[in-house]
């Protein structure tokens, strides 16, 4: 009497026991987009910060709203004056660190001769350069910024990030930041908000 070989890949008999599945973290939100070099374009993009930032669950009227869209209005503002190049666009991508904790801004333009001052020494801006007023409010709104060189082309790109944003990304957008924010941010930051607000009303 002959027995039936086993079959390596038969399935039903018991093998070694699987690793258990780790559960991937679900990606931190982002958005981007390419925006013409032009203060139409500038609005836009700053229109669409405040909605997706609203959608990630820091509402319109909060002081991290507001000092965000100040943040993107100022930097895109930026790319238009002092970054255009004709027929180049720029480019806009907003995202979030897993924990929700800290939002960071950054734009790209395409020029490359005209670079802002460091974030070193915010008093020696002049208000005649890219550096200027735009620059010197970026610095007070956001924790820190700073700029680099486009790494896939000509052109540069400048950053900010905004810590302790009061609202916590929503879970129905996919995301759980697991530890809550509390219910209002270092009172320098609203400070500092509050009277960015009275300067440029």
């Amino acid at each position: 009497m002959t027995t039936k070989p086993i079959d390596p890949t038969d399935t039903t008999r018991p093998g070694a026991p699987c690793a258990p599945l780790k559960a991937s973290s679900p990606p931190a939100p982002t958005f981007e987009m390419r925006f013409t070099s032009t203060p139409r374009g500038a609005r836009l993009a700053r229109r669409l910060a405040a909605v997706r930032l609203d959608a990630w669950g820091i509402p319109y009227g909060t002081d991290p709203h507001d000092a965000i869209v100040l943040i993107v209005a100022e930097l895109t503002a930026n790319a238009v004056s002092h970054g255009h190049v004709p027929g180049r666009d720029f480019h806009l991508r907003l995202h979030t660190t897993p924990d929700g904790r800290t939002v960071r801004v950054e734009v790209t333009d395409t020029r490359t001769e005209r670079h802002p001052r460091r974030p070193t020494a915010p008093e020696q801006t002049d208000g005649t350069d890219e550096a200027g007023r735009g620059l010197l409010l970026v610095s007070q709104l956001a924790t820190r910024w700073d700029w680099h060189p486009r790494p896939d082309g000509p052109g540069k790109t400048v950053w900010a990030e905004y810590e302790q944003a009061r609202a916590t990304l929503r879970e129905r957008n996919g995301h759980d930041p697991g530890v809550r924010e509390q219910a209002a941010p270092a009172a320098e930051s609203d400070r500092r908000t509050a009277e960015t607000k009275r300067r440029t009303n």
